[in-house]
């Protein structure tokens, strides 16, 4: 065998795959260190006060709801912003649900929603 062909054969034989790559998937489950909301979507009797004020000033108790976020006082003027407060409390809190839940609450029962929302921040003593 020529030296020519020695190299050839031994290029030949390192090009030959003997096994698969393999791929190693680590998955992290989050959802048992998420809580719930401190009180239901339609617990609105729960707080008297904020239950009135969502009923009769929703404008009103979502500008407090913006404040006591940290957000712009007039931010609820502009649409979706509430449903977008909804899911940076839910992620900031580690409270289980979706966007895809956000945005039905807020979109089927915008008033329930925006008072769960007063009534969680009340509870963690942030309005």
């Amino acid at each position: 065998m020529s030296k020519k062909a020695a190299v050839a054969a031994a290029v030949n034989e390192e090009a030959v795959v003997r096994a698969q790559p393999q791929v190693t998937v680590n998955t992290v489950s989050a959802a048992s260190d998420k809580v719930l909301w401190s009180s239901g979507l339609y617990d609105c009797m729960k707080d008297i006060k904020i239950c009135l004020c969502g009923t009769f000033c929703p404008c009103i108790l979502a500008c407090n709801v913006a404040e006591g976020f940290g957000e712009c006082l007039l931010l609820p003027c502009l649409s979706g912003t509430l449903m977008a407060i909804r899911t940076g409390m839910r992620e900031r809190h580690h409270i289980a649900g979706t966007v895809c839940n956000d945005w039905v609450a807020f979109t089927c029962c915008a008033p329930c929603a925006l008072c769960q929302l007063a009534r969680e921040m009340k509870s963690r003593g942030m309005a």
